[in-house]
């Protein structure tokens, strides 16, 4: 019987992790054509920008998926409230290192974006993933 649970929970665990990766890539797939929608990008601004971009985004998912955010995410303020002075001090190192990381991150794909594209639009590349999120998280809620 516990085999069969188990073999049963296995299932059900892959078939949810499968589901997530498969919303994931389409989300993906949506933010990329509503990015190419807005900048409207030459055949050779593509060839150069959609590497660079692939792989910032691939940086930032990393980074969101750090230790201190999944910390913050997880932990409750009441948790937060007992631990001592120092896991604090450490803590808040850790998302000062975060916050550096992610700001040099972008503020650096900016600064290589400038090589391939207009500041223009660069400034619309980052409207649009702003409009990309807030419509994301519109149709998220409205599906709740």
């Amino acid at each position: 019987m516990k085999k069969l649970i188990l073999i049963f929970l296995t299932i059900f665990c892959t078939a949810m992790v499968n589901a997530q990766q498969k919303s994931s890539d389409q989300i993906r797939s949506l933010k990329i054509a509503h990015i190419s929608s807005v900048l409207n990008l030459t055949a050779d601004e593509a060839e150069k920008f959609w590497p660079l971009y692939n792989a910032y985004d691939k940086q930032l998912a990393a980074l969101r998926s750090s230790a201190i955010i999944k910390y913050l995410k997880t932990t409750d303020s009441s948790e937060i409230e007992t631990i001592s002075e120092k896991d604090a001090t450490e803590k808040l190192q850790s998302l000062v290192d975060f916050e550096e990381e992610y700001f040099t991150l972008r503020k650096n794909f900016i600064i290589n974006s400038k090589k391939i594209l207009s500041n223009k639009k660069i400034l619309l590349l980052k409207k649009a993933e702003e409009d990309f999120n807030r419509k994301l998280l519109k149709q998220y809620k409205s599906n709740k």
